[in-house]
């Protein structure tokens, strides 16, 4: 990274500090050949990770097999059903913090490939930041090297001039949300504010979890952390959705309405940018009764019922106790 002459072990031994244990949570479900080429692509980082870990939604295609025969991969969480990222993500991160003993999770999708300096440069940023980061989030190209729009940070508005100056010395900037997609977590912040909300399946889990990290704590968009991220289009999330956008709409309702991520008046500004992306999208959507169908049940559902407590919705699966066992030491 620009400005940094040192990995981040020598910075930490001048200090006096122990290399972090890292381990890297991949989520999986049926995308084999991408599989291959994410887990290749944590194969050959400067800095490896000291454990990694794979979470197969239930694939049908052998990603499970894949991951079982890859060199890298130390441990497969195999789950009994398709639980979306947001429940692969929840039983990933809770084992590798609660089974593993990780310092650091660096989480990512099957269609995400690293670069080889991608989690040394994150690491270094964190150990030259003056202060304690909950989340580093790489940048994510789309594979025309281009920033993939679905991932890019959201700038964390109100930031200090502290916060802003000590982010623009590291070739960073202060952000207040990130995707999933190749993202440190501070084990500390995984512990004391809970895990991702398993009952989201998909979209906005990210959104929603980030966003509860960062409430009162300090996040870095790292742009010279790079991953591609392989999606079938370019694009973002007012693409066109087709039958997802029930859970578009349901989580975004439940994050406005029932989670503690975002302040009342981070609410107003995010609602009112979400309502615009709804009507855009519905207004160049082809399948419009579709959207609106979903659009209907998705306000329905997320302001008459709540998601479902994590152990709920992963009882029955290997990542039960790890969950369970996290949660209650809250």
């Amino acid at each position: 990274m620009p400005g940094t002459t040192r990995s981040s072990d020598t910075i930490r031994a001048s200090r006096q500090e122990p290399s972090p244990r890292v381990v890297a949570v991949v989520v999986a479900w049926n995308r084999r050949e991408l599989l291959q080429r994410c887990l290749d692509g944590i194969g050959t980082q400067r800095r490896p990770a000291d454990v990694v870990l794979v979470v197969d939604n239930a694939s049908t295609d052998g990603s499970g097999d894949l991951a079982a025969g890859h060199p890298i991969v130390d441990e497969i969480i195999s789950m009994p059903v398709n639980t979306g990222g947001a429940g692969g993500f929840t039983a990933g991160i809770a084992a590798a913090v609660q089974r593993h003993g990780a310092d650091l999770v660096w989480i990512m999708d099957d269609d995400t490939v690293p670069t080889p300096g991608c989690l040394e440069v994150l690491l270094d940023t964190r150990a030259l930041y003056p202060g304690r980061l909950a989340l580093l989030a790489s940048r994510a190209d789309w594979i025309d090297g281009r920033e993939h729009p679905m991932n890019t940070p959201r700038t964390k508005v109100g930031a200090t001039r502290t916060e802003r100056s000590r982010a623009t010395a590291l070739g960073c900037r202060p952000i207040r949300s990130s995707s999933f997609v190749s993202v440190l977590l501070d084990a500390g912040a995984v512990r004391n504010t809970g895990l991702p909300v398993a009952d989201y399946f998909l979209w906005n889990d990210d959104f929603e979890y980030t966003a509860r990290l960062l409430r009162r704590r300090r996040g870095l968009y790292v742009p010279a952390a790079r991953v591609s991220h392989l999606t079938k289009v370019f694009g973002d999330s007012a693409a066109d959705p087709g039958p997802r956008f029930y859970q578009e709409v349901r989580n975004k309702t439940w994050l406005f309405t029932r989670s503690p991520a975002l302040s009342w008046w981070e609410k107003l500004i995010y609602g009112g940018s979400t309502l615009r992306r709804w009507v855009r999208t519905l207004a160049a959507s082809r399948n419009r009764g579709v959207l609106a169908r979903g659009l209907a049940r998705g306000l329905r559902d997320g302001l008459l019922r709540r998601p479902r407590p994590n152990a709920e919705v992963l009882a029955g699966t290997p990542a039960a106790g790890d969950v369970a066992a996290l949660e209650s030491a809250r």
